[in-house]
């Protein structure tokens, strides 16, 4: 394979170069089936052009330079008016020096500037006559494009109407949601088709794809039209857009922002690059636009690019390597958790030598092989993930996984009932593992009681699990090695506290699947005891804002399992001297992501109505506080507690480096309170000592 990063130091070489560029950029804007990676194909096109720079005399016709699509696609339906790509810069500094270039071209400063997440999908064109949808066409070679407008009506955020019967030319992104990317390969699977690579291979294939067995859901986001005032800014031009019924970025927290300067263009960048680990999809850059229509007619556009508009490529988040064998780890409830073994990649400036696989299932359903050359992908700081082989690599060299046939720790019987395998001994094959978790902070907050000293608890034989806690005595203590008079008391004391921890904080140190720490404070807020959560039924759990069936049933079926515990629990009063305020059963509605429906928290208190949202460093009376330990304020202050802001939003708590939440706050109209403020609101709420 050709090295992406060296210099082109012959004819030769950049031949080969531009056939792995060409090659490269068919599969990426096709069905993205490509062993070469963003960055190493942002390298190569580099590279090619620093030798065609070099070398003009040698130039071939199939270079990507200066191509829309690279050269590499092509349509048969003419685009009214041309669909380009965008230029690439790869750091503040080119970014810098890309926007002062702009300005000596135009002779005057930027009016302002437009800062937006590059969403990683497909680009297209939606034409609407009369505000009723008539085609869709992809970007192809940029003056013509592919007719998909038989996949029109799976696209959501395109409308068939739009609110006004105009005659307009959408132009957006299409592409998977990281849960339509899951929902799409389950349905492939089922039908005996491959999964995608990824969610922009999938976008591609599902928008091409004709007289499928099955459906699959994609989202579009508008970024610009044809057909609408032109005098108007890119901004307002947006947020017509939405008026008009068309998805926007607007949506999203990584949402369009104005900018007059470009240090606030920087910081835009560095919010949105923040949040990219949180977003639902993908985005592999951010685009800054010249807001103004006048900024954009005189800088004027080339042959591939507007000259007014450039994308801030950010490191790429998908690479290509080698899985080369697959480790089973049990977890703290006895889940049995694949985990593959990779050849050393670096994405985004991390070393990667392991990734999730989920479960069994999803290993068959991936087709999975040792040996495979593997799409590997990372968000941020979220946990890598293997996504799908590269079938057309394959050397004949690559074996089947083997699934383990016992608990690969305890060697016990494996319960294979559902898709995510366990071992038959459940809890019980961890304690020391639930132990740590429940004694953890956001839990019991047991001081004193580290990873050392359940390791020591449990081999003892005096702990098997956190019932057994609360039975130790001052003479089982002091027989352990390393535990004085002082620490024997301490941890004793601590114990002590922790019998009377709040509901939702009991709960949540059970680790009942498919609840955190948030569900579980809904969880007691909504019943008010523990023997009130123990008598619901699935029906009734499933009206708890957030808990729809299938993981009602799930929390059933655990607390079923966990009875023994709960009635040992109860029996040395943990749980049960602290109840908190009955929330009224409703139905809640599909959430929004804003935390549900604020007249669902506890009324009485100053927060009575509002939905809340706390972000960036606390200080002040706040300073000590978790940010589990806010949410539990809030809550217990009449609040709802969110993590995300939006329309539902009625008040953001704002410490320093609040970043783009508060900037969409802002933008909302929403009520910001600094976090002073904000702890004489709620003084008399506010935990003591």
């Amino acid at each position: 394979m050709i090295d992406a990063t060296a210099p082109l130091l012959s004819s030769s070489a950049y031949a080969d170069a531009v056939t792995a560029a060409v090659r490269a950029a068919a599969a990426y804007y096709t069905d993205g089936a490509t062993p070469l990676g963003d960055d190493e194909y942002d390298a190569l096109v580099r590279a090619i052009s620093a030798y065609e720079e070099a070398h003009p005399d040698e130039v071939l016709p199939d270079s990507p330079s200066g191509k829309v699509a690279g050269g590499a696609v092509v349509g048969d339906v003419p685009h009214s008016v041309p669909m380009l790509s965008l230029d690439n810069v790869f750091s503040g500094e080119e970014l810098d020096a890309w926007a002062a270039g702009l300005e000596r071209r135009l002779g005057r400063p930027v009016a302002a500037w437009c800062v937006e997440p590059k969403l990683d999908g497909l680009a297209v064109a939606a034409r609407y006559r009369a505000g009723r949808l008539q085609q869709v066409l992809t970007r192809g070679d940029g003056l013509a494009g592919e007719d998909i407008s038989h996949a029109a009506d799976a696209v959501l955020g395109l409308p068939a109407a739009l609110a006004e019967p105009v005659d307009i030319e959408l132009r957006g992104e299409v592409l998977l949601t990281q849960e339509q990317f899951e929902a799409a390969n389950r349905l492939r699977t089922e039908h005996g088709a491959e999964p995608f690579a990824h969610p922009r291979s999938g976008a591609a294939g599902t928008l091409r794809a004709k007289d499928r067995p099955y459906r699959v859901e994609l989202t579009f986001f508008a970024y610009g039209a044809l057909g609408l005032d032109e005098d108007l800014t890119h901004s307002a031009l947006l947020e017509r857009l939405a008026a008009l019924g068309a998805n926007t970025a607007a949506s999203t927290d990584a949402h369009p922002l104005r900018c007059a300067t470009t240090e606030e263009v920087q910081r835009r960048i560095e919010e949105i690059v923040a949040l990219r680990a949180a977003l639902p999809f993908g985005i592999d850059g951010v685009v800054v636009k010249a807001d103004a229509a006048a900024d954009q007619r005189d800088a004027g556009s080339g042959s591939r690019a507007p000259r007014w508009a450039v994308a801030r490529k950010l490191a790429a988040e998908h690479k290509v390597t080698r899985l080369l064998d697959v480790e089973w780890n049990v977890g703290r409830t006895g889940i049995i958790a694949p985990r593959a073994v990779l050849e050393p990649v670096v994405i985004d400036g991390v070393t990667i030598t392991y990734a999730t696989l989920h479960n069994p299932a999803d290993i068959t359903r991936r087709g999975l092989m040792i040996n495979d050359q593997v799409f590997v992908h990372r968000a941020g700081d979220v946990i890598p993930r293997v996504e799908a082989p590269l079938t057309e690599q394959r050397t004949g060299d690559e074996r089947p996984i083997v699934f383990p046939e016992v608990c690969p720790r305890c060697g016990d019987a494996i319960d294979t009932s559902e898709q995510r395998w366990r071992c038959a001994r459940g809890r019980n094959c961890q304690a020391v593992a639930s132990v740590i978790y429940a004694a953890g902070r956001d839990q019991l907050d047991i001081e004193g009681l580290g990873g050392t000293r359940a390791v020591q608890l449990v081999e003892s034989g005096l702990v098997a699990d956190i019932a057994d806690l609360f039975t130790l005595t001052r003479e089982q203590l002091l027989g352990l090695d390393r535990m004085g008079e002082t620490s024997t008391d301490n941890l004793l004391a601590a114990l002590e506290e922790a019998r009377n921890r709040p509901l939702g904080r009991v709960f949540c140190a059970l680790g009942v699947r498919g609840t955190g720490r948030t569900m579980s404070r809904r969880i007691a807020a909504h019943f008010g005891s523990m023997a009130a959560i123990r008598a619901a039924d699935a029906d009734t759990l499933a009206r708890v804002d957030g808990i729809g069936p299938e993981k009602a049933r799930l929390i059933v079926s655990e607390l079923t399992e966990l009875a023994p515990l709960l009635d040992r629990l109860a029996a040395q009063r943990v749980g049960t001297a602290v109840t908190e305020p009955q929330v009224p059963a409703v139905d809640a509605p599909a959430g929004d992501g804003s935390g549900g429906d604020p007249a669902q928290a506890p009324a009485g208190g100053p927060l009575t109505g509002e939905a809340v949202v706390v972000t960036g460093s606390m200080t002040g009376p706040l300073a000590a506080l978790s940010r589990n330990e806010m949410n539990e304020l809030v809550e217990r202050a009449g609040g709802k507690a969110s993590s995300s802001v939006s329309k539902r939003t009625t008040l953001l708590v704002a410490g320093e480096k609040a970043g783009s939440k508060r900037a969409k706050a802002e933008e909302l109209g929403i009520r910001v309170v600094a976090p002073e403020e904000f702890a004489v609101l709620v003084a008399e709420y506010l935990p003591q000592g």
